[in-house]
């Protein structure tokens, strides 16, 4: 608990007071700053919490974070109702890996939801959310809040959920725990980037988490599922 509360006490600082300040007026530094270091250190809470993926009631803990969303929005405090969305995503994605008898599982779910991901975005009800209801997605999305200015890059809850579920298996398959999370914020990064550079009102985020699992685990992934013996034949690796 001491790594989280050392990594969520400076965050949730941050979240108070972001908006009073350096405004940097490059876009491009407060792009680097939320690759470089505000998404870095958000989901820093996620890899810091995956030793708890295994604990027996993963999916009341993660019901519990989702009821106290509910009341903290409520009452309007949305800076720690952002992180107790975060937790809810983390853990019910966790209890919901429990459901995932194999390894091909996953594989098959990263290779289907950027495309359902794409079309919700670009011509579904995320792309009727994001422009007729915007009060609605951030009810149900995480904010990255801009320094210096009233303004936030948004991720949807089923990113969180997505995040920590391709976490949790690499750690549930002996996959590269470290490795498959730096290359999940880089994807992060690198959709934000990439929104910003084609001047656009959102890109999926889904297609880049996908690869961010699938890209540093392939050889991995190749191996498990044509039965050879490997590395991710171990049943849990270490962080490192």
């Amino acid at each position: 608990m001491g790594r989280v509360a050392a990594l969520l006490v400076p965050l949730l600082v941050y979240y108070e007071v972001s908006s009073d300040l350096w405004r940097s007026g490059n876009v491009w530094w407060d792009v680097a700053w939320l690759a470089f270091v505000l998404i870095p250190a958000v989901f820093a809470l996620v890899l810091v919490c995956l030793p708890l993926r295994t604990m027996r009631w993963v999916g009341l803990v993660g019901l519990g974070f989702a009821l106290a969303t509910v009341v903290l929005e409520v009452l309007d405090w949305h800076v720690p109702a952002n992180f107790t969305r975060l937790g809810a995503a983390t853990f019910l994605a966790w209890w919901f890996l429990e459901f995932f008898e194999t390894l091909a599982w996953v594989v098959l779910v990263a290779a289907i939801i950027p495309w359902v991901d794409a079309y919700s975005v670009w011509r579904g009800p995320t792309k009727e959310i994001v422009n007729h209801h915007a009060n609605v997605f951030n009810v149900f999305s995480f904010a990255f809040p801009i320094p210096g200015v009233n303004a936030a890059a948004n991720l949807g809850v089923p990113d969180l959920l997505f995040f920590a579920l391709f976490l949790g298996a690499a750690d549930r398959f002996g996959l590269r725990v470290y490795w498959t999370w730096v290359c999940l914020v880089a994807a992060l990064g690198g959709t934000i980037a990439l929104t910003v550079w084609f001047d656009l009102n959102g890109l999926p985020a889904l297609p880049g988490i996908s690869l961010g699992f699938l890209v540093p685990n392939a050889d991995l992934l190749w191996k498990r599922l044509r039965g050879q013996p490997g590395i991710g034949d171990r049943a849990n690796v270490s962080l490192g």
